[in-house]
């Protein structure tokens, strides 16, 4: 990955303390419920994402972005790539500074709409992943 863009993700994750996790799962064979453990060791405050939950890993679950008390940094995207274009203008609408689409998740019409409203856009990429690699 070129320098410039690590040194995106590296300002994004040193700089994030709020992190919703849409589409968090309560099974543990999941990604999604093993990076949310991974957020949550990692001393960020999560906000599990899924209506049919009411926590997981000990945090309450929300039904939607609109429903978290406090103002996201990142809102990461367990969800299919035709689902995003939704959970990109709720991330505009409750001001995200950044939108993390996890790997194997592109929506370019996601990604343009998040960046015309000046959030950052991750697509593609494991937070956990990156955040391994880019922070010690």
């Amino acid at each position: 990955m070129p320098i410039a863009q690590d040194e995106k993700l590296r300002n994004i994750l040193n700089n994030a303390r709020t992190i919703a996790v849409v589409g968090a799962s309560e099974d543990p064979a999941r990604d999604s419920y093993a990076i949310t453990r991974f957020l949550l060791d990692r001393g960020y405050e999560v906000f599990p994402v899924n209506p049919k939950h009411e926590t997981l890993l000990g945090v309450r679950c929300c039904p939607d972005l609109k429903s978290i008390p406090k103002k996201i940094d990142i809102v990461d995207v367990f969800r299919r790539a035709d689902a995003v274009v939704g959970v990109a203008e709720e991330a505009i609408e409750v001001g995200a500074k950044t939108l993390w689409l996890q790997l194997g998740v592109v929506n370019d019409e996601a990604a343009r709409l998040a960046e015309e409203r000046g959030l950052n856009v991750v697509m593609d990429h494991c937070i956990a992943v990156e955040h391994r690699r880019l922070i010690p």
